[in-house]
């Protein structure tokens, strides 16, 4: 007899979407069988799920919970914890969440890890995973700690080409050593991820519109700016493209250029792989124009409508892979504390409608497939990141993250009934699905509007990057 069985539902599976019923036992799926077989076997608890549609749990490759930052008017800004945000990230159907082990001089890279690890174990209601992510300068010792902690399950290393504002983030790695990076990773079978804007060009633009006196944080655009992703994403591809062996991923792809520049080197064999933000996908920079515009911003900011149509002709091709959050959840009068273009905090509460507005965006407005929603939410990061597949799919042995999306539940989204933040930049818009039923490793997390977990629940999952992703654009 098993412990779960969902039956009736549609399932979005590897072959397609069919009526199935879906087994579990302990925490992985046990058997998949024609709608009513594995209901008539037995099980603790059998679940109708006719007319829902069933989904792996949801990924998000981006996430930043308690990440501290130097915020307006030499002010501290915290993004919320991993209990508040994994919360969340169940109630809308995402069950694993990737985060950064954020290294600076003055401690070693394993320390890093182990004081990130003390912020998550035991505190997380979700799976998680960590990025590790270096700046300049770094030491021959750093560097040298990156192999172990690639086969320790940390296989992803983050750099910034810049800044990104005067004075306050800092986290520039120089391209010498992005160089020593790639190959390391390209040696050892890790994955690069670039957050690629040109720092010089971005860092004169600050200059140009503080002397012009457009400080405004509608002027952000201008900041960071279409040009300065063409520049950065052409330039640094070109570095990984003469290291044999570096694989990329682009993080926070924004403007059309950037998505040029990936497609480019991927019609040439190499393996780079990108996300876009919902943020980017749904709003612009006339959004910064609207009553406490600065809700809807990140960082690179918001762009211009001819680079949203190329990152929905991205997600359409091929070119960009994943749809992520870049989330940095805080309250509402932190998030508007800063309304400049050098001290806007960047970031914001997503990661809970991300599944199901995508859903409603990609599978009732534009025509996606089940599957390619899917893979733009789950299974494609899964494959990239090396959870794949553990996670990312609903197949007999791997973990059993399953989520029901129902259409009954379809609403307008109302920011102050969700889980994390006390505002939402997505307040207002309509879904025309939402999870009734979250599973998490087998153990029911969510239903009907009920939180079942415990902070026992959530897993470190370590990662081992496959060679198919490594050795060209296999996603």
């Amino acid at each position: 007899m098993f412990d779960l069985v969902l039956t009736n539902g549609l399932a979005v599976l590897p072959g397609g979407a069919a009526t199935v019923d879906i087994a579990v036992s302990g925490q992985t799926i046990a058997a998949i069988g024609g709608p009513g077989t594995l209901a008539g076997v037995g099980a603790a608890r059998i679940v109708d799920a006719t007319g829902q549609i069933v989904i792996p749990g949801g990924i998000d490759p981006h996430i930043h919970c308690g990440l501290t930052m130097p915020g307006p008017r030499g002010l501290t800004v915290t993004s919320d914890t991993p209990e508040v945000i994994s919360k969340a990230c169940l109630f809308g159907g995402t069950t694993t969440m990737c985060d950064f082990v954020f290294w600076q001089n003055g401690t070693t890279l394993h320390e890093a890890v182990d004081a990130r690890r003390t912020l998550f174990d035991a505190k997380c209601f979700s799976d998680y995973a960590l990025h590790l992510a270096v700046e300049s300068p770094m030491s021959a010792e750093i560097l040298g700690e990156i192999p172990d902690l690639v086969h320790a399950g940390y296989p992803t290393v983050k750099m910034f080409t810049t800044d990104i504002t005067p004075g306050r983030m800092a986290h520039l790695t120089h391209f010498g050593e992005i160089w020593e990076v790639l190959k390391i990773l390209a040696r050892e079978g890790g994955l690069a991820l670039i957050h690629a804007e040109d720092n010089d060009l971005v860092m004169h633009m600050y200059e140009k519109l503080i002397a012009e006196d457009k400080v405004g944080f509608e002027y952000l655009a201008e900041a960071h700016t279409v040009l300065s992703e063409e520049l950065s994403f052409n330039r640094v591809i070109a570095l990984a493209q003469n290291v044999p062996g570096a694989a990329m991923y682009m993080v926070h792809t924004s403007a059309r250029t950037g998505v040029e520049a990936i497609a480019r080197s991927r019609a040439k064999g190499f393996p780079i792989y990108g996300e876009s933000l919902h943020q980017y996908m749904l709003y612009t920079a006339e959004d910064y124009k609207r009553p406490n515009g600065q809700i809807y911003h990140t960082y690179p900011s918001l762009k211009y409508p001819e680079d949203q149509k190329a990152l929905w002709g991205a997600m359409e091709s091929g070119a960009l892979q994943c749809v992520a959050t870049d989330e940095v959840c805080c309250s509402l009068d932190v998030k508007l504390l800063g309304n400049r273009i050098d001290d806007t905090t960047g970031g914001n509460s997503g990661v809970e409608p991300r599944v199901s507005l995508m859903y409603t965006q990609m599978v009732d407005k534009r025509g996606y497939s089940l599957e390619h929603f899917v893979e733009l939410i789950s299974t494609n990061a899964a494959r990239i990141m090396g959870l794949y597949p553990r996670k990312g799919v609903l197949a007999v042995g791997s973990d059993a993250d399953i989520v029901l999306l129902d259409p009954k539940l379809a609403h307008k989204i109302d920011g102050t009934a969700l889980h994390s933040a006390d505002y939402s930049p997505w307040d207002g818009w309509d879904v025309s699905v939402w999870p009734s039923m979250t599973v998490l490793r087998g153990k029911v997390m969510v239903e009907g509007g009920q939180f079942n977990g415990d902070l026992s629940d959530g897993a470190f999952i370590p990662r081992k990057i496959a060679d198919e992703i490594r050795q060209g654009p296999n996603v």
